[in-house]
């Protein structure tokens, strides 16, 4: 194991951040649910605003665990080779994006609610989850957090697979990793504790009444 939970592993995520501590154009954007803890200590680390970037993967039909694609806030979509995964028709994918807009829109309503989000123009933008199998959801949180015109996006988690790193390097301006296991497999392998983050405690740590 490399981290014991999402907390230990910003903390150790954060000491690789160091060179961004105490910079006023810093912003720290967690990806809900699972990258908000994370996310939390980087930006209590940092003395940086946290603020979250909804994401939702687009999962195969029936194998959901394996991402055919992402959407985010702002209309953005992101999609993998789906003929080189599992056959799906275009009205199975359009099922799937109808069904994750829904969740998206009712994440940005709890977790926000009447605030509005960060202004992300000239900013320096550490997007965070707690960790990249595919890197298709955080392509999309990338391609989403460009719209707000930001100075320069730093996707940062502390376990990814390489061919992830590689994916996200190619949009991101930079990326940061703890670990990158030669073999990776999944996310939750390298948490001792990788139980589900719920949305009490993601409003908890955004400090918003749920």
């Amino acid at each position: 194991m490399e981290f014991k939970d999402r907390r230990d592993a910003g903390r150790r995520l954060a000491n690789a951040l160091g060179a961004w501590r105490g910079r006023p154009d810093v912003l720290v954007l967690g990806l809900p649910r699972g990258g908000v803890p994370v996310a939390w200590e980087v930006a209590q680390s940092l003395g940086a605003p946290l603020d979250v970037l909804v994401v939702r993967k687009l999962g195969f039909p029936g194998q959901e665990e394996f991402a055919m694609g992402a959407i985010a806030s702002g209309g953005v979509r992101v999609m993998g080779d789906i003929d080189g995964g599992w056959p799906v028709s275009e009205r199975a994918v359009e099922a799937v994006v109808a069904r994750e807009q829904a969740e998206l829109v009712r994440r940005e309503r709890l977790y926000r609610g009447e605030r509005a989000p960060l202004a992300l123009a000239g900013k320096v933008l550490l997007l965070i989850d707690d960790g990249l199998a595919t890197g298709a959801t955080m392509c999309a949180a990338v391609k989403a957090a460009r719209m707000g015109q930001p100075e320069r996006i730093v996707v940062a988690v502390p376990v990814a697979s390489r061919e992830a790193v590689q994916s996200v390097g190619a949009v991101a301006d930079e990326v940061v990793c703890v670990s990158t296991p030669e073999h990776f497999r999944a996310v939750g392998l390298w948490y001792e504790d990788f139980g589900q983050t719920g949305d009490e405690e993601v409003c908890e740590l955004l400090r918003i009444p749920s």
